[in-house]
């Protein structure tokens, strides 16, 4: 298995290196560390990418935040019995689920923002929210719905509240369920966030496109925003799988 593995890469590096060699690129790496970080007499300075990185995490930190409170609001309301309360999460749900993250991007910002006088960052956070806690939703009811209900009953016999219960016995059951989904939303989510470089944020993917339009350096840069995303996605992934592994030691 190792040896076709190694021999997949092989061949695919070898593919890349005769597309290079036939693209006649001059690469000019050393152009882009100024976009990161400069040294000057004071210290370390931001570059314009790495500043546009910042407000990527700030959009998508912002974005999990509510998200999740959205997504767990939402669930607990799926589970109640109220009829009109399940109706209004589900036509939430669904609305979200089958339109596209930039148009909904676009409603917020062109249609709504105006009305309630919104800032282009604060439209964004909302729009992703929104987006991403439309499908935390299910993942949460999903993970909750998924214990079974007799630790309900047990736990009531032992003389626990319902919120005690909850807290205590479904929840850290649930969440062994839903962190390796939740996980996949969160990285999805800073990946989506690249479109909102629509609006007008300077995030990441905006500072890519204006270095790009200004240097030509195209293969350099996208390369770079590209490792920037992955960095941001793989640090996140890595923090959520180890909570993960906790929380099943703890189980």
């Amino acid at each position: 298995m190792y040896g076709k593995t190694a021999m997949f890469l092989a061949g695919l590096l070898a593919l890349l290196a005769y597309g290079y060699h036939n693209l006649n690129y001059n690469w000019q790496w050393y152009r882009v560390w100024p976009y990161l970080v400069t040294v000057t007499d004071e210290g370390f300075r931001a570059g314009v990418l790495l500043k546009g990185a910042l407000v990527t995490l700030k959009i998508s930190g912002l974005s999990l935040v509510l998200t999740l409170v959205i997504g767990f609001s939402t669930a607990f309301m799926r589970l109640t019995s109220s009829p009109v309360l399940n109706a209004l999460v589900v036509g939430y749900v669904e609305t979200i689920r089958n339109t596209p993250l930039l148009i909904q991007l676009f409603v917020m910002y062109f249609v709504i923002s105006p009305v309630i006088d919104l800032s282009a960052f604060a439209s964004a956070v909302i729009a992703l929210s929104l987006f991403e806690g439309a499908y935390a939703s299910e993942i949460i009811r999903s993970g909750i719905a998924a214990v079974d209900q007799g630790q309900w009953e047990a736990s009531f016999s032992l003389g626990m509240t319902p919120l005690g219960t909850f807290a205590e016995v479904i929840l850290p059951q649930a969440l062994r369920q839903m962190l390796p989904m939740l996980a996949g939303q969160g990285v999805s989510l800073i990946k989506d966030s690249a479109l909102v470089s629509t609006i007008s944020i300077f995030d990441l993917t905006m500072q890519g496109q204006s270095i790009v339009a200004e240097t030509f350096l195209t293969f350099e840069i996208w390369f770079t925003v590209a490792f920037c995303y992955l960095a941001m996605t793989a640090t996140l992934s890595a923090c959520i799988a180890r909570w993960e592994a906790r929380v099943r030691m703890r189980g």
